[in-house]
């Protein structure tokens, strides 16, 4: 209701807002939006109605599903301009519904998905309920602004009776032989001034019940909760995949310009030492012990290879033992807490380690930081870890660094990051996690 029922404060509030309310532009708009509700909703109801009566009714027959999924998709475009009007007239912004998708192509996969659509069919609840309360609305609010405006210009047109009838004024009252009109000047006045009353309230009960449109229209015709979250797994499964093929190729890279590299020159350099093994053995000796040297080189690069997938350290022995490992590759000096009363899952608990080895990185590479510290600890649950340096600040997720791609990542799960970094005063990222343990 925070779009429906806003209030009187604000600049020029107060009694000001009350009597300029009345001729307001957001009055005249709902009160139209009120009127053009009835003829509109009376046909949405006779629609849906007869629709999906004759629809079920001929369900016996095949030629019942056809009905059904045209009035579904009938009552989809009543919803469309429903939307619409409540964008136009009442301000409010409605996110379309999620589009009907069939799994299959074809006309009885189209007509199947509108069918078990959820969506559609709160369209059709929608044309039904809806219409009771437009004439009710609509009965309310133009007897309130006739009546209102009526009586509040009545010293203006009273003069009507007596010019062309035989009344004096209008007439209120009429029991056997005592009328009382409204003639006198206390009478026109009194009506005049019970006219302003209800005129300046006549607003406030148009907003009142364009506030239970804008229930309707949010609760019946717009994105449900449901859908947001489809939605947003939908991203997110676009997030995990697209994270996972750069992770491939960067494990591709690196072997292949790493590992990959020194083990073909190792082979080659055996090779050599095999053909000077009988002429120069002394040689062939100082190449295998070269060799012995690059193989020693290569295992390490496979090691911290294998440490970028997932470290054996997390495996064997938690956050607390990973986690102080990184922080001791750490350019700077850095403190590490773990407070976890047990281990989260191998998932979470993994991109939680890769998290806070991201983030010491980008201390060591771009902070100017002179320590740093990192906590980790459980609340309710959720899993929140903390990463704190003293380091230059500045640093801005939005300008599509690895802030950003570290924000979609915990995202993908249910995740949230945080940044606090004013310049020159540090940065402090916290990051929160499903517990899921």
């Amino acid at each position: 209701m925070g779009n429906g029922m806003g209030g009187i404060d604000g600049p020029g509030g107060g009694l000001a807002a009350v009597l300029r309310a009345p001729v307001a532009a957001r009055t005249w708009r709902e009160f139209g939006y009120l009127l053009i509700g009835l003829p509109l909703s009376t046909l949405y109801f006779c629609v849906a109605l007869t629709g999906v009566a004759l629809g079920t009714g001929l369900l016996v027959t095949f030629v019942g599903v056809p009905v059904l999924a045209g009035v579904l998709l009938v009552c989809r475009g009543f919803g469309r301009i429903e939307r619409g009007r409540v964008r136009s007239l009442l301000r409010m912004p409605v996110a379309e519904p999620a589009p009907v998708r069939a799994g299959k192509s074809g006309p009885l996969a189209a007509m199947g998905a509108l069918l078990k659509s959820g969506s559609a069919w709160r369209h059709v609840l929608y044309s039904v309920v809806h219409f009771p309360w437009a004439v009710f609305a609509f009965c309310l609010a133009l007897t309130l602004w006739a009546y209102g405006w009526s009586a509040l210009l009545y010293p203006l047109w009273f003069w009507v009776f007596p010019a062309f009838t035989d009344q004096p004024g209008l007439q209120l009252v009429q029991n056997g032989e005592y009328t009382f009109y409204l003639d006198s000047p206390v009478a026109i006045a009194a009506t005049c001034l019970a006219g302003l009353l209800i005129t300046l309230a006549t607003p406030w009960v148009i907003r009142a019940l364009t506030g239970v449109d804008r229930l309707l229209v949010g609760g019946l015709l717009g994105r449900t909760r449901l859908d947001d979250r489809v939605r947003e797994l939908e991203s997110d499964r676009g997030v995990v995949v697209d994270t996972a093929a750069a992770d491939l190729r960067r494990i591709e890279r690196d072997l292949h310009d790493g590992a990959q590299a020194r083990l073909v020159a190792l082979a080659m350099d055996l090779g050599l030492a095999k053909e000077k093994l009988t002429e120069d053995p002394a040689g062939a000796a100082r190449m295998v012990d070269a060799a012995h040297g690059e193989v020693k080189v290569a295992l390490q690069e496979l090691r911290d290879l294998a440490r970028g997938i997932h470290p054996a350290v997390l495996t064997d022995r938690g956050l607390d033992a990973a986690l102080s490992s990184v922080a001791s590759r750490c350019a700077v000096p850095v403190k590490v807490s773990v407070d976890l009363p047990a281990r989260p899952v191998a998932a979470i608990e993994g991109i939680a380690y890769f998290t806070v080895s991201e983030l010491l990185q980008n201390v060591s590479k771009h902070a100017g930081a002179r320590g740093a510290s990192v906590d980790v600890w459980k609340s309710g649950g959720r899993l929140l870890i903390q990463v704190v340096d003293d380091g230059r600040g500045g640093a801005d997720p939005r300008g599509g660094t690895g802030l950003a791609g570290l924000s979609e990542r915990l995202d993908a799960v249910d995740g949230v990051l945080v940044v606090d970094s004013e310049a020159g005063r540090g940065t402090t990222v916290t990051a929160e996690l499903p517990w899921r343990a």
